[in-house]
């Protein structure tokens, strides 16, 4: 049976790490995507199962109570994020690799758990600015909201260090071919 491997992808938000993911999705099939839970509402195009396990916030702190989660964060104020046991454990005792789009303190976490056969990327934009317009072009946080990952932001870039790789996501092509190749040589590393 093949090793499992996780793939863990994070970023500050509006970096680009969820379309790095998408890609490695369609560049490695063997690649199983862990839904992630969250207490947040679903954006537009997003289903419950496929991209998140949408759930109450009451829910989501009973699962914390019981232990159903392999790392979990508040990441932003009344809204949660975590991995599901279920998610991780059962596809790794098949031998499944997972590839994760996790946020940053998340990812640090998930990386501690699984220092073995875990591969930790941090995606990052070529300076903040970049990364404020990002933010702002795709539209999806009102004013406040757009403030709130802005600061978020800030403060995470701050961990980069705490990672096994650092992207900058600047041409996306580029980032992309440099993604592709680093995950590569990574599963083929048994």
């Amino acid at each position: 049976m093949a090793e499992s491997k996780l793939l863990i992808i994070t970023a500050p938000s509006g970096a680009g790490k969820t379309t790095i993911v998408r890609h490695l999705m369609e560049k490695f099939p063997k690649l199983e995507f862990s839904v992630s839970a969250t207490t947040r509402s679903p954006r537009a195009n997003e289903e419950h199962g496929q991209d998140y396990y949408f759930m109450s916030a009451d829910d989501f702190l009973k699962k914390v109570e019981s232990l159903a989660f392999v790392e979990w964060e508040q990441v932003y104020e009344g809204k949660y994020y975590g991995t599901l046991k279920s998610e991780v454990e059962d596809k790794l005792q098949n031998g499944i690799s997972l590839i994760f789009d996790i946020d940053v303190k998340g990812a640090i976490n998930l990386k501690k758990q699984f220092p073995e056969n875990s591969l930790s990327i941090f995606v990052k934009t070529p300076n903040l600015q970049t990364l404020i317009e990002r933010l702002s072009n795709r539209s999806t946080e009102d004013s406040d909201e757009l403030r709130t990952r802005i600061q978020k932001a800030k403060k995470e870039l701050l961990y980069e260090h705490n990672f096994d790789t650092i992207i900058i996501n600047d041409v996306l092509e580029d980032t992309l071919a440099q993604v592709e190749e680093l995950v590569s040589a990574f599963l083929k590393n048994n």
